[in-house]
């Protein structure tokens, strides 16, 4: 094979490495998106969820915030994603109860 036919060769394969790479990012970042969605679609139950709970415990005399829960909650978060995932409880927290 000569030089050019070399050249050629060589282009054409990074050029196919490249749009099989491309198409590869593309179908993970859809999947993201995907994913994402049912993560903010299931944070946003959980909200709801959570506002159920501390109506009703406002209504029986309690007070809107458990701390015990909420430790429990964050002893698992950060059990199952180590310490990023206490700040990840904490921001689930503070959206489905708000700031105390």
């Amino acid at each position: 094979m000569t030089t050019t036919a070399t050249t050629t060769a060589e282009q054409t394969t990074a050029a196919e490495q490249t749009t099989g790479a491309d198409r590869t990012i593309a179908d993970a970042r859809e999947r993201i998106d995907a994913l994402d969605d049912r993560i903010i679609g299931l944070i946003q139950e959980r909200m709801a969820v959570s506002a159920v709970v501390q109506q009703t415990r406002i209504a029986s005399g309690g007070r809107r915030v458990h701390l015990s829960r909420e430790m429990e909650i964050l002893g698992r978060y950060r059990d199952a994603l180590g310490k990023p995932g206490t700040s990840l409880a904490m921001t689930l927290l503070e959206l489905s109860r708000g700031r105390i």
